[in-house]
């Protein structure tokens, strides 16, 4: 459990839409983009089985990545871009120039055990940092406009055994769904052999900000505030593994689809108003939620009553498509999320039902949002300021393992920034039977603890 990695990088390149394929372009952001600059960047892992050595590899499969790549980015060029940030009053746009803006792309080999790195049981938690891709610092013009790189990418082959793509974006350009569309669509485009004309012309990413409906009120103006408050103090975002603790491990944890539906049902039952979204990402995170709260009280010997009434504070990501007043396409580019936020008295939740008392604040607030999402969504940004909230990333609905170059699906699909914050990560089940995944980083000796709480709570839901 005490093994690290490393990584030899033995060659880097610069990718870009094929010169004159995209002119020189900008593109306002939206207000919804605005609450992400300060947030740590996403970093994200595809990892799948490659039987090949380094050499078969850099030969038959690294040219055609970097082809793929390139041709995929004339529908999605805001990823070779900069995120232009002037001050205030000014707002941050996209922009791209044709034959200057481009995407790092490295390539590196691994000694590690492939098997070791993608294991759902507790590990190092700086093993998988090495493959997570360097993005380029931000930088200011002469004329006081900071400028963000937008994304990189690092492919990071494991000899005969396994093969990892890692990237690096700022969660300022769009979202997880704007993200799988760009990865998709490069799986497509690297199976067709460089053949663009795969992509169904109905999935081009959509970047007219004019279907997009602000907040407006109070809430656009927190949002703008959010901005100019992080450009003032630089908006400088470290992501150096040296913030790690030393006696970090992380690890995956599984709910089966029969899992999440004896959590549904015994949540359904105690819902008798009908007033809660059930589903299985409201479960699982009462689940994993509730265990960390358990093994945080644990390790920190906190048997004391007289903190019974100690809110812990857990954000979400609500999903603002179809509910704006009109129709948004799922071929929308940019961030189309808000965080909401619930708050929850320890005694409430570390009693005998505790999963079932979360899941059902989480699903009320979330049905809440559904009918206004505006004035709940004040009421989380409220909430927020409260004190230290434990979050989620990530989310089922994106489909993360059926990205497939070609080499089957992946087997394993991790986010590493939550190494940092303590939030959980969340995908559906990689076996594609309905089931979910969390992962998340903690200190060995509440890991140990969150392991056990996890595993007694799913025997006694008889699960």
């Amino acid at each position: 459990m005490a093994q690290t990695s490393s990584v030899r990088v033995l060659d880097s390149f610069h990718v870009s839409p094929p010169p004159g394929s995209v002119p020189t372009t900008s593109v306002p952001l939206s207000s919804f983009d605005l609450l992400w600059f300060p947030l740590r960047h996403v970093e994200r892992l595809f990892f799948y089985k490659f039987p090949h050595p380094t050499s078969h590899f850099i030969e038959t499969t690294l040219p055609l990545l970097k082809q793929s790549l390139s041709l995929t980015l004339q529908r999605f060029y805001p990823y070779s871009a900069n995120i232009m940030c002037p001050q205030p009053p000014g707002k941050p746009y996209i922009r791209y120039i044709d034959g200057h803006d481009f995407i790092d792309f490295a390539v590196a080999e691994s000694a590690a055990d492939f098997d070791h790195v993608v294991a759902d049981y507790p590990r190092d938690v700086k093993l998988l940092h090495p493959c997570v891709p360097r993005l380029r610092s931000a930088h200011v013009n002469e004329d006081g406009v900071r400028v963000l790189p937008v994304i990189a990418f690092q492919v990071t082959v494991f000899p005969n055994t396994g093969i990892c793509i890692g990237s690096t974006y700022c969660h300022a350009i769009g979202d997880g769904q704007s993200f799988m569309q760009l990865m998709r669509s490069w799986t497509s485009v690297y199976r067709s052999v460089g053949d663009l004309s795969c992509l169904d012309e109905n999935s081009r990413p959509l970047f007219n900000r004019d279907v997009m409906k602000g907040p407006g009120g109070d809430m656009e103006s927190d949002l703008y505030n959010i901005y100019r408050q992080w450009l003032s103090s630089c908006g400088e975002n470290s992501t150096s593994t040296q913030d790690l603790a030393a006696d970090k491990v992380r690890a995956t944890f599984v709910l089966s689809r029969a899992g999440a539906e004896r959590l549904k049902h015994l949540v359904t039952a105690a819902d008798d108003k009908h007033q809660c979204h059930i589903s299985t990402f409201v479960v699982t995170c009462a689940l994993m939620w509730v265990c960390l709260i358990k093994s945080k009280e644990i390790v920190t010997n906190n048997s004391s009553h007289d903190d019974k009434d100690k809110f812990y504070h857990f954000i979400f990501s609500f999903d603002c498509r179809n509910l704006l007043g009109f129709s948004i396409p799922t071929t929308y580019f940019g961030n189309c999320i808000i965080p909401g936020c619930i708050s929850i008295k320890k005694s409430e939740a570390i009693g005998e039902n505790g999963i079932i008392f979360v899941a059902k604040a989480l699903g009320q607030r979330i049905k809440a949002m559904g009918s206004d999402w505006t004035d709940n969504g004040a009421k989380s940004f409220e909430e927020m300021t409260k004190g230290q909230f434990i979050g989620v990333a990530g989310s089922p609905k994106l489909r993360v393992y059926d990205t497939d170059f070609g080499w089957g699906r992946a087997c394993k699909v991790e986010l590493t920034h939550i190494d940092y914050d303590g939030a959980t990560s969340m995908t559906e089940g990689r076996d594609g039977q309905g089931g979910i995944e969390a992962a998340l980083a903690l200190n060995n000796h509440q890991m140990d603890e969150f392991v056990t709480i996890f595993e007694q709570s799913l025997k006694l839901l008889s699960v």
